[in-house]
């Protein structure tokens, strides 16, 4: 039976909204398969507006994976604004997806993508508004299986009711496998109903089932154990990691959005994972180890993805893009080949240590020269050692020298607030460290309108860390901290107008850290906002500290825990943490070991360059670190077949 669209419904209620463009679908490059030609279909969705969701790497990769598979549809959904949800209330439309504007309680899976916590409220309306019980327990074999990815999964178990089950790592492969074992027990005639695939879902040992694991508590509050509670269910599940990226290189077909969007240009990671050990850092711990995609294979993704889009700029993305072992060359040899279609490149942020004028210089070559970032997370030397970040204010000021005498005239530079061990007199060098920057500027290029912006992120303990176990900054003593550091930029009368200074407050912060070290009684704190009307808690307007604090307080009563018991409490090295039986690869004592020298202010060298420091994921994983340099170069491209329009231009037609 096909499933109809309830674009008809929808069509009726967007002059009412704002962007109803959002909600429309038809991208250049979607993609619109017919229902009953299918046998397993997903619904994806990035839980947040559409212009924060299309361009999300993640979803686009895995939407183009699976509708490259025979029999296999996937389709797009986002988090729709508050004014349209309540005339889809009030109208009864569903959420719906963008492609085929198909009801989301239609589909087999309905896979949400996390890369904060901040986005579990939306995923509740996403359900409320698709028909799909809220919590696991209560759905049936008409809905579909509730399944998270993306950084937040690593540690799901603050939305392990609301989920059916979670994969944790890279995606690729791993939704291709559960795509086989969905369709081999709907071909079977779904024997033991949604019992029996989850189960043949956790047998692999690679999908986590938070249904099929009890937790016990200590009387003290802490986690007793985590136990699996039917046989033939691992004790722990296991990350999955692609190794080869050159064999994945997606999106080939990039989406290219109708309405204006976050990051409007065409990006291709160049490599994936990070070895650099800050200690902060969870995207670098939990993608270990670092594997590198081509220079010959990162040439291919950026003509084909031009030649789709008709983008203008291309982003080279990875946690750290200058670290690759052939970024001049990738950088020269993309500058060279669209020296004449005038394509920008861009790196996200650079490190200060691995920053050359010639790189930069190839980065803007056929672009616009904007602002540099850079990121020494710590206002001073020790806290650096501390976390980790090997760069001393003599790399950071040789650094901006270099590039302010080479005509560049602004510079944002990176810092967090609430670090372990952080004192005062940490958080007031950054306005030091700003000022020599200026300072520095304005001799090297003997002009005065140098400007240098300081933008600071509140520190929260992220899992899978050295800093898993350390206590949160409270939101009251970040924003004094913070105060007291404005007031000293401010009073500077020589360099004060010159620094810009943004930071955010300590309250979305502590929120974020509830969710990111919560275990399952944090549920019902989620539940209570949501069903309080929180909504969108990433965006500023719509985020509501006081509604947070208020639901938290009652839901956690019950259970004698506060929000300072999983935010600013230290824990210790024999407290079973609510993600342990979830393997990121990394030897939890290594973990611990690498907490101790931060306390010790010891630093960590890179492994990609020395010896291996036992981490465990290479061993634990099967995988290896990949790195070149291959050697090659990008050869200029030749127009092929010359026709009426030149093959290699960059724009579409």
């Amino acid at each position: 039976m096909p499933v109809e669209s309830v674009f008809p419904q929808l069509e009726a209620l967007l002059p009412h909204v704002q962007k109803p463009i959002q909600y429309v679908g038809g991208e250049l490059n979607s993609t619109v398969k017919d229902w009953d030609e299918c046998d397993v279909r997903w619904a994806l969705m990035y839980p947040d507006a559409y212009e924060v969701g299309l361009p999300n790497q993640g979803v686009m990769i895995l939407y183009e994976v699976l509708n490259e598979q025979n029999g296999v549809l996937a389709e797009r959904t986002y988090s729709v604004w508050p004014d349209l949800e309540a005339l889809m209330r009030e109208h009864r439309v569903p959420q719906f997806t963008v492609d085929g504007h198909r009801p989301v309680k239609a589909f087999d899976v309905f896979g949400l993508s996390f890369s904060t916590e901040l986005g579990y409220t939306n995923m509740l309306t996403a359900l409320d508004l698709a028909g799909i019980p809220l919590e696991s327990r209560d759905r049936t074999e008409d809905d579909p299986i509730v399944l998270a990815g993306g950084h937040a999964a690593f540690n799901p178990e603050p939305i392990a009711d609301f989920i059916d089950a979670a994969i944790i790592g890279d995606g690729e492969q791993a939704v291709l496998d559960m795509t086989r074992i969905i369709r081999e027990w709907k071909a079977e005639g779904r024997p033991g109903g949604r019992e029996e695939v989850l189960f043949r879902l956790a047998k692999t040992g690679s999908v986590y089932i938070p249904a099929f694991y009890d937790v016990e508590y200590l009387p003290d509050g802490r986690i007793g154990r985590v136990v699996p509670n039917r046989s033939g269910v691992p004790w722990r599940v296991s990350k999955h990691t692609v190794m080869d990226l050159d064999e994945w290189p997606y999106p080939k077909q990039p989406l290219v959005p109708l309405a204006e969007t976050v990051h409007e240009r065409m990006s291709v990671e160049i490599f994936r994972g990070c070895t650099r050990g800050c200690r902060f850092c969870q995207a670098g711990m939990i993608t270990r180890p670092v594997r590198e995609r081509s220079i010959t294979g990162i040439g291919d993704m950026v003509e084909r993805g031009l030649n789709a889009t008709g983008f203008e700029e291309v982003g080279l993305l990875s946690l750290s893009s200058a670290d690759h072992s052939e970024i001049g060359e990738i950088a020269k040899g993309l500058a060279d080949r669209y020296t004449d279609d005038k394509i920008g490149l861009s790196l996200p942020s650079t490190r200060v240590d691995a920053f050359n004028v010639d790189l930069a210089n190839e980065l803007t070559r056929n672009g616009r020269r904007s602002g540099l970032t850079f990121a020494p997370e710590g206002g001073s030397e020790r806290m650096r050692k501390v976390i980790n970040k090997m760069v001393s204010e003599e790399d950071l000021i040789r650094t901006v020298a270099t590039a302010y005498g080479n005509g560049w005239r602004q510079v944002k530079l990176y810092f967090m607030c609430g670090l372990p061990t952080e004192t005062d007199e940490d958080v007031l060098q950054i306005a030091d460290m700003a000022t020599h920057v200026i300072q520095k500027g304005r001799e090297v290029s003997g002009a005065n309108d140098i400007r240098c912006t300081v933008s600071i992120g509140g520190f929260v303990p992220k899992p899978h860390t050295p800093f898993q176990w350390a206590p949160q900054l409270s939101a009251e003593e970040t924003d004094a901290r913070l105060q007291k550091l404005r007031d000293k930029i401010r009073g500077d009368k020589k360099y004060g107008r010159s620094i810009g200074f943004r930071y955010h407050d300590g309250k979305p912060g502590i929120v974020e850290g509830l969710l990111s070290r919560g275990d399952r009684r944090i549920g019902d704190v989620i539940r209570a906002v949501y069903e309080d009307g929180g909504r969108f808690d990433g965006w500023r307007e719509h985020f509501s500290y006081d509604r947070w604090m208020a639901c938290a307080d009652k839901a956690l009563a019950a259970h004698g825990v506060d929000v300072d018991w999983y935010t600013t409490r230290e824990r210790t090295y024999e407290e079973v943490l609510p993600w342990d039986h979830l393997d990121s690869g990394l030897d939890k004592d290594w973990l611990w070991e690498d907490w101790q020298d931060a306390l010790d202010e010891t630093e960590v060298e890179d492994c990609r360059w020395t010896p291996c420091f036992d981490c465990g994921v290479c061993p634990q994983m099967d995988t290896h670190i990949q790195i070149g340099p291959t050697g090659k170069k990008l050869l200029p491209l030749t127009v092929k077949n010359a026709g009426p329009a030149p093959a290699a231009s960059g724009h579409a037609h």
